[in-house]
């Protein structure tokens, strides 16, 4: 039997955000605001390499030292999960590479009910559409899918119905 710490520790954690590292900041805030209906909470903003402000001594902690400066904007999903969008100065010439084999971020997934227009809407703001929009029960129910990638190549997947939903019981079978 769990003890009160045991089963405390064990409960569901929530997700809070996502960082994505863009090569035009401006471009990507458009992508995500105006074609994905993302909030922005923060619009881009210049971060210094600094040691005497919190967010200086954060950075450096991650970054390490010399890396000058790099802009930020945060974003928020319509059910409060943060996208960070960053820009650094010599990211500018790097193309992600899709390495689904490889250990490390595969993709990320949204929701939108009518996966259909914003497959659409995505490709005319310049991305990409990976795969056909597939059924997980044809036949049975609504449930689609498709895997898309923003206007710099990073992959994220669109489902139309909720994740719970889609792999519930019966998933697969």
């Amino acid at each position: 039997m769990q003890s009160l710490n045991q089963a405390v520790s064990t409960y569901p954690k929530t997700f809070s955000h996502i960082g994505i590292t863009v090569p035009d900041l401006d471009k990507a805030v458009e992508f995500y605001t105006e074609t994905l209906g993302f909030y922005l909470i923060m619009p881009p903003t210049v971060i210094q390499e600094e040691p005497e402000t919190a967010i200086g001594q954060m950075c450096q902690d991650v970054l390490g030292k010399d890396w000058g400066n790099f802009r930020i904007a945060h974003l928020s999903t319509g059910d409060r999960i943060g996208i960070e969008l960053f820009e650094f100065p010599n990211s500018k010439a790097a193309q992600p590479k899709f390495r689904p084999f490889e250990i490390g971020l595969f993709h990320f997934s949204i929701q939108d009910p009518n996966i259909e227009q914003l497959v659409k809407k995505i490709v005319a703001a310049g991305g990409k559409q990976r795969m056909p929009i597939r059924e997980y029960y044809p036949g049975e129910k609504p449930y689609r899918m498709c895997y898309v990638e923003d206007p710099f190549g990073i992959v994220f997947e669109i489902y139309s119905h909720s994740y719970e939903l889609h792999y519930s019981a019966g998933a697969y079978s």
